[in-house]
């Protein structure tokens, strides 16, 4: 399936960067094995020979079990691990909350992981548990939402908060088109629907996708400027959504940058009688969790990028560390099926952020995809 979804990727990529490359064809998407996917050819600009991660554990947290993203995230990093000889030990709690992933941190480090790879539900709430298990040996690395980068190592971002902030514009743009709104002339009102406000990521794609709406659309019209959160629980979601279009129930737009937020908010629209021709509601998610209400004709589109990949990247890289190798910024890093990522300065996805002189910085994941009717059922995660 994997290497299926590698050539659906390369046909329907919808937006790239270089900072994370592919090795080659079919491993570049793919947990399987091939000709540069061995350990020993992994290799780091860093200079020295690369120690191997074979042998390290890695302690890999979502910010919640049970939410299609996490699951498939956790089940390719356990593909890939089986190549590269490590250990992923997935743990986390089905509630979104600070003290679960405290808790999940300690009882790592109590347990001898080598390493923890992490989505933080709140930077600043495990920030203290990050740095005691920094302190007692164990490499943290963060994956899809970030921690302070002072309480961790490498940051496997999904994209700079520019790009993301214009995907999400751009698929509302094609979402209002679709049914017949002129994005550039008409008025357009609108709102954000996503977990909370702290959760570093998906506001600095909130922040950022405001700056491209007052730039390029100021005939749009923020109803909610205070946006609507629904704490990654599913239920929530659903009854935050209703209490959006039962307070703007003419609204044009919803932009739901979280993954639990946008099937929420879709079933909220199909219990209210609302479908793609008389709202737009877009935002990020797996393919799997959404094609349902595309199939029903709720939305018109929406994006992700693969998180299996993404899992993978996050915890090869907290083995890589934890071995004893060391990097820098413009540091090139071979992981194994995947590619060949450069080490970039955390102020690349976090404005004014410092990055320490070494093991410290951010790494872009390769590309990210636009479902449509049309493309859905080339994916299947």
């Amino acid at each position: 399936m994997k290497k299926a979804l590698a050539l659906a990727l390369a046909l329907a990529m919808s937006l790239s960067l270089v900072a994370c490359g592919s090795s080659n064809d079919s491993g570049s998407q793919s947990g399987g094995s091939s000709a540069s996917g061995s350990q020993t050819d992994a290799s780091s600009s860093a200079g020295g020979e690369v120690k191997s991660v074979e042998g390290k554990t890695v302690t890999f947290i979502p910010k919640v079990t049970g939410n299609a993203f996490f699951e498939v995230a956790n089940n390719g990093a356990q593909e890939y691990a089986k190549d590269w000889g490590i250990t992923v030990d997935y743990q986390g709690s089905a509630n979104a909350a600070v003290a679960d992933q405290v808790q999940v941190i300690n009882t790592a480090v109590a347990s001898g992981t080598d390493a923890i790879c992490i989505s933080t539900v709140d930077a600043a709430g495990v920030s203290d548990a990050l740095k005691s298990a920094s302190e007692a040996g164990v490499v943290v690395t963060t994956w899809d939402s970030d921690a302070n980068p002072a309480d961790r190592t490498l940051m496997v971002s999904q994209g700079t908060p520019e790009v993301l902030g214009q995907m999400l514009v751009d698929m509302a743009v094609a979402g209002l088109e679709a049914r017949g709104v002129d994005p550039t002339k008409d008025e357009v009102t609108y709102c954000w629907h996503y977990s909370q406000a702290t959760v570093t990521d998906q506001n600095s794609w909130q922040v950022a996708g405001e700056a491209i709406i007052a730039e390029k659309y100021p005939n749009w019209t923020n109803v909610a400027p205070d946006n609507y959160y629904s704490n990654q629980d599913a239920e929530q979601a659903i009854t935050v959504g209703e209490a959006v279009l039962s307070a703007h129930p003419d609204i044009d737009l919803i932009i739901c940058n979280d993954s639990t937020a946008l099937p929420g908010q879709l079933q909220a629209a199909e219990n209210q009688g609302y479908n793609k021709d008389t709202i737009t509601i877009t935002g990020f998610a797996t393919p799997n969790s959404i094609k349902e209400y595309c199939s029903n004709g709720t939305l018109y589109n929406w994006g992700l990028w693969d998180c299996a990949v993404q899992g993978g990247m996050g915890c090869y890289l907290a083995a890589y560390l934890a071995a004893g190798n060391t990097v820098k910024v413009g540091d090139v890093i071979d992981i194994p099926g995947i590619g060949e990522c450069e080490v970039m300065a955390n102020d690349s996805i976090s404005e004014g952020a410092e990055t320490a002189e070494t093991n410290n910085g951010v790494v872009l994941l390769p590309e990210r995809v636009v479902f449509t009717a049309e493309n859905m059922d080339q994916y299947d995660f």
